[in-house]
């Protein structure tokens, strides 16, 4: 199995570190005949409106839309959350997303960079420390998503099928829990 990585821009390099840390061999994901050897995609956290941007002009967000649609398990962090919802309440006009899971998101909501903060994520999949920073909020649940994980009674962990979704930096907490999570996501498709 091979975990591809959006190395566009963001904190990708710290997710293919945690990858490598549960033995799961992982891509950089820049091109779309990189896409094309992957199992499963990563979209980490950045900044959204700029990462929406350059999958455009890379060639990838029709790719990377067509692979979703067929069934390719893909996790969304931070901005990577915001370009998998279906509606960015906050977005720059010409934002795309693909609307892989049916969730409504405000970017930067939980506050600016100076607001940054960790908590304790209850979760179905394990209990996490979760790391906030300029952290999107999600506004809507769709009736097909499954929230995951909570603070405050807001959910901050949301699966709907073959996408995973957190508003937090599970990359940045020493826990590879949540990705051999979505892994076993991967693994459990490619038995189908």
């Amino acid at each position: 199995m091979q975990v591809g990585v959006l190395a566009l821009q963001g904190a990708f390099a710290a997710h293919s570190e945690c990858l490598t840390s549960i033995g799961v061999q992982s891509i950089e994901v820049r091109t779309p005949e990189q896409l094309s050897s992957v199992d499963a995609l990563l979209m980490p956290g950045g900044e959204s409106s700029t990462m929406s941007q350059l999958l455009e002009s890379s060639g990838l967000f029709d790719p990377i839309a067509t692979r979703i649609a067929d069934g390719m398990p893909v996790f969304g962090t931070c901005a990577g959350m915001i370009l998998l919802a279906s509606e960015i309440l906050d977005g720059r006009s010409d934002q795309r997303s693909f609307s892989a899971i049916d969730i409504s998101v405000r970017r930067n909501a939980f506050g600016r960079q100076v607001d940054s903060f960790e908590s304790t994520i209850n979760s179905s999949v394990g209990d996490f420390h979760g790391v906030f920073i300029r952290a999107p909020r999600i506004e809507r649940v769709g009736d097909e998503v499954e929230v995951l994980g909570s603070i405050n009674n807001e959910p901050v962990l949301v699966r709907q099928g073959n996408v995973l979704a957190a508003s937090f930096h599970p990359e940045l907490s020493n826990d590879a829990r949540l990705h051999e999570y979505f892994v076993s996501i991967t693994a459990n498709r490619k038995k189908v």
